[in-house]
């Protein structure tokens, strides 16, 4: 289910004994979080009726454990597991486990358990470890998706939040703050209460000033480092997003799209933006100006065996971020120096 779907449920006053939720979106994950205290815990509860484990610490017997007793504070408990993912067993086995099969059979009375899945998403490579997730914990059937949003759910997430805040923003604002935040729930809606404390009507000008270091100028500027092979800038820029908690999988990701758009525009023979734009509007792509002279910058800076390259090295840095325990900044230094290596 949709977390609406889920929001609409809570609503109704139907709560599951299990949940499982699947995804890397904080802020709505957040969201759904609080009105299911707020439902499942009364007031008096709240304080030691909440109980918060993660499985790369406990395990998950211990938490079932925990979950099948009786409190001695609290008429009614919420049991929070994040990183449900660590109680999969090595190898291919997923058979899901006895005492998860057990609580659901006979759920303890007032007692609501989520377990949150939130290190994989819903595409790539991620999708297959997601779906072993999903299978593992197979008799929790209440299950609550949580992607990151596209660039349609941003822009109407941000419209509601700015309107919820009392903030008018103008759209080419928009645009850029959707791009700097990489269409990420939290950060987007973060940006919009620092937005609404320094004005009530923002503008381009008040997005650049307030994240100068976003996403969309960084991305670029490495997008031009490599394009002029400066294995020097293009570090220094990894490091800015390293240092700034960019989620470094989503740069790629962005990288990748980049390449592929203006590898397009390349073999189309798109000489400006105003092509650009109309020729990806017309095959249904949403493509505005902004988006479309990045491309088109992008197209300049490289030729077409160099985007190929690029796209292939992407996608394998791509895997390696998602590996179990990856080492973001190592795996992205490697990838430029491989794109910055002389032919």
């Amino acid at each position: 289910m949709t977390p609406d779907d889920f929001l609409t449920q809570l609503k109704a006053n139907r709560v599951a004994p299990a949940y499982l939720f699947l995804g890397p979106d904080a802020w709505r994950r957040d969201e759904c979080r609080k009105a299911l205290i707020e439902k499942a815990l009364p007031e008096e509860d709240r304080e030691q009726g909440y109980s918060r484990f993660d499985l790369d610490e406990v395990s998950l017997t211990d938490v079932l454990d925990d979950a099948c007793s009786y409190s001695l504070f609290a008429n009614t408990r919420l049991i929070w597991v994040s990183s449900a993912e660590g109680a999969l067993p090595r190898g291919d086995a997923t058979e899901p486990p006895e005492g998860l099969v057990r609580f659901l059979k006979d759920p303890s009375p007032g007692v609501t358990l989520v377990l949150q899945c939130s290190r994989y998403d819903f595409d790539n490579d991620d999708k297959a470890k997601l779906e072993r997730v999903r299978k593992f914990y197979a008799p929790v059937k209440a299950v609550v998706e949580f992607p990151h949003p596209g660039p349609y759910e941003a822009r109407a997430l941000a419209q509601r939040l700015s309107k919820q805040l009392g903030l008018t923003i103008a759209n080419d604002a928009l645009d850029l703050l959707i791009e700097a935040t990489g269409s990420n729930a939290t950060r987007l809606a973060n940006e919009l209460e620092k937005l609404r404390l320094l004005t009530a009507s923002a503008t381009l000008q008040h997005v650049q000033q307030l994240v100068p270091d976003a996403r969309e100028s960084t991305i670029f500027a490495l997008v031009a480092a490599l394009g002029r092979r400066d294995r020097k800038a293009s570090l220094e820029i990894l490091d800015t997003l390293v240092r700034d908690g960019e989620y470094l999988p989503l740069a790629l990701s962005f990288l990748a799209t980049q390449f592929r758009f203006a590898l397009a525009a390349k073999e189309a023979r798109l000489a400006n933006a105003q092509a650009i734009q109309g020729h990806f509007s017309k095959q249904g792509v949403p493509m505005w100006r902004a988006r479309a002279e990045q491309i088109q910058q992008t197209a300049a800076a490289f030729q077409p065996p160099q985007m190929r390259s690029a796209i292939q090295l992407i996608f394998q840095a791509d895997r390696g971020l998602r590996d179990t325990r990856p080492d973001d900044r190592t795996i992205m230094e490697q990838f430029i120096l491989r794109l910055t290596a002389k032919a």
